[in-house]
């Protein structure tokens, strides 16, 4: 009786190929630069004296950082190469950048001043919130995402972290400009401390902000708006100067109150301020889900 021959081997899945799309990755790892320069130029800044030249190139940094990170979701989807990478390495960037790096910001700035060296755990504690809350705010957007693409709708769940620390950066700057000549944050500083604690609970809140995916090249727009939108690009060119120190804080200010005000206004003007179609509002509002 001749030998039974062996059964063929079954074939092995092929493994699966992580797709790394170039440039959005790219804008990506501009924005985890500019967390890391923004980290080394706040322990490298010596303050006595009242020297805030390295606190201001950090966190011009940190907003640099903030544009990085519009674009980098805003060329993914545009070139339709979103990628389950690429949100992760943006998370991972965005701890740095957004959660890292301003967390220490007030805490070498104010934290260290307000509670002394007597009570310095309480400033790492204030600091390690706004830190926790951040990684716990981005982890929840993967993990809903991941669980259903749905929830990436075009509502925030919580308030953004990116929005959170462009808020923190630039209100310290235009308090450093205000007291400039006094060479010192003044009462100002408690301020610093209210605001960081307060975004801290907002990223982790189940207010909804706009994330204003829809508007890019294709968004149309009225006549009106077309021409608010050039006057108001001309006061920013007028005003560049003073950019820094007073619209950008009005900005992010706005942004974080009108998550209170949203749902209380008409859906029409929710849409008229949002860009929204018709359409794809609905779409967004069946698939939205808890970010």
């Amino acid at each position: 009786m001749g030998a039974v021959p062996n059964p063929p081997a079954p074939e092995t899945a092929p493994e699966p190929r992580l797709k790394i799309y170039f440039l959005p990755n790219l804008l990506t790892a501009g924005n985890l630069f500019c967390g890391f320069v923004a980290l080394t130029k706040i322990v490298e800044a010596d303050l006595t004296g009242g020297n805030f030249q390295p606190i201001r190139v950090a966190l011009a940094f940190i907003l640099l950082a903030c544009i990085f990170d519009l674009f980098d979701g805003r060329v993914a989807r545009m070139g339709g190469v979103e990628s389950p990478f690429g949100r992760e390495f943006d998370s991972l960037a965005d701890l740095i950048s957004f959660g890292a790096a301003p967390a220490f910001l007030v805490h070498r700035v104010v934290l260290k001043d307000v509670f002394g060296q007597e009570h310095i755990e309480w400033g790492w504690f204030i600091a390690s919130i706004y830190l926790i809350c951040g990684a716990f705010r981005l982890a929840r957007f993967n993990c809903l995402v991941a669980q259903s693409p749905q929830h990436a709708s075009k509502d925030f769940l919580g308030f953004p972290i990116p929005s959170a620390a462009g808020l923190v950066a630039s209100l310290t700057l235009l308090i450093i400009h205000i007291n400039e000549r006094e060479r010192t944050l003044g009462n100002w500083k408690y301020l610093l401390v209210v605001v960081l604690l307060f975004v801290s609970a907002m990223m982790i809140s189940t207010v909804r902000y706009p994330s204003f995916k829809s508007l890019g090249l294709r968004s149309t727009s009225t006549f009106f708006k077309a021409i608010v939108a050039a006057l108001f690009l001309g006061f920013i060119l007028v005003l560049r100067e003073k950019i820094l120190y007073y619209v950008l804080p009005a900005f992010f200010t706005l942004y974080l109150v009108y998550g209170f005000v949203r749902p209380r206004i008409s859906r029409r003007m929710r849409r008229e301020i949002e860009e929204e179609d018709e359409e794809e509002n609905e779409e967004g509002v069946a698939g939205a889900g808890d970010r």
